[in-house]
């Protein structure tokens, strides 16, 4: 046996038969251990692609709806916990900030819609590197979590803000949009504010110092700090503003399954609320 062990000592140790060990040791591998082999070496793929983000819920759906293999998720759990393959936990950290309302709260923590483009979201977030600091701020659209507009500086100016609902509004000509934020200075401004109104956008605020009222930006930021910003340290603000972009328009809108979308990503559940409604009117 391992270790230079004598067999006769270990069998009567562990209290087996030596001619049952022989057995054993010549005994192929069972179908289940077989296919449990091959199944880790796609977990592995998924695992890595998602840049080992992904825990055993979404490896699952990507199983069953992305590789179309049927496997129960308790399998997939089990091979990733002997395996030693995680998902990242998140983190929110939150912060209240006293202050003066400017715009009333249209949403009340009603972020569910039905329909793109009636509610977005926004905020700013900020991160470190070895130049200094980078900011970026960005426009998500509630109904299927879509960064629809988004913008990186070196400042946290009025146009940072102003650049990424400019950005969504190009790309979604959106009509009586609620644009929902907090009340930090550069979504009070008058830039920000006038910018939406004269594309026809409803600015709403929620209540002073109150993470809840924009939960859902929130929980976004969550992630992205932990799925990419804290993972490494950044050297120059134009690497990390390229992994941003990369993150943004890749990985989250194109690449990442979502939970709250049926394990679909943003622009799989787009896709197919429009094929559902086009065969609805074909109907």
């Amino acid at each position: 046996m391992s270790e230079g062990h004598p067999v006769e000592v270990c069998c009567r140790i562990l209290d087996v038969s030596v001619s049952g060990y022989y057995a054993w040791k010549r005994r192929k591998p069972s179908e289940r251990a077989v296919r449990h082999a091959m199944l880790l070496d796609v977990i592995r793929e998924i695992h890595d692609a998602s840049r080992q983000t992904y825990g055993a819920r979404r490896v699952h759906a990507e199983l069953v709806l992305g590789r179309g293999l049927t496997v129960a998720r308790c399998t997939v759990e089990l091979v990733m916990s002997r395996n030693g393959l995680a998902g990242l936990p998140g983190r929110p950290r939150y912060r209240k900030i006293p202050n003066r309302a400017t715009a009333s709260d249209l949403v009340d923590r009603q972020f569910e819609r039905t329909e793109p483009d009636q509610l977005w979201v926004t905020d700013i977030t900020e991160h470190r590197t070895r130049e200094g600091k980078i900011y970026c701020a960005v426009v998500l659209d509630a109904f299927s979590r879509r960064v629809v507009g988004w913008s990186i500086d070196s400042r946290p100016q009025a146009s940072l803000v102003v650049n990424a609902l400019g950005m969504a509004i190009e790309n979604r000509e959106p009509e009586a949009t609620l644009i929902h934020s907090d009340h930090g200075t550069q979504f009070t401004s008058w830039a920000f504010t006038q910018r939406a109104i004269d594309s026809g956008l409803v600015p709403s605020m929620g209540s002073i110092g109150d993470c809840y009222d924009n939960a859902m930006i929130e929980s976004f930021w969550a992630r992205m700090q932990v799925e990419l910003l804290n993972r490494q340290r950044w050297r120059t603000r134009l690497e990390l503003a390229n992994a941003i972009f990369e993150y943004l328009e890749i990985f989250h809108n194109r690449q990442r399954r979502h939970s709250s979308l049926d394990m679909l990503t943003p622009v799989e559940f787009e896709l197919r609320h429009a094929t559902t409604i086009a065969r609805d009117q074909a109907s």
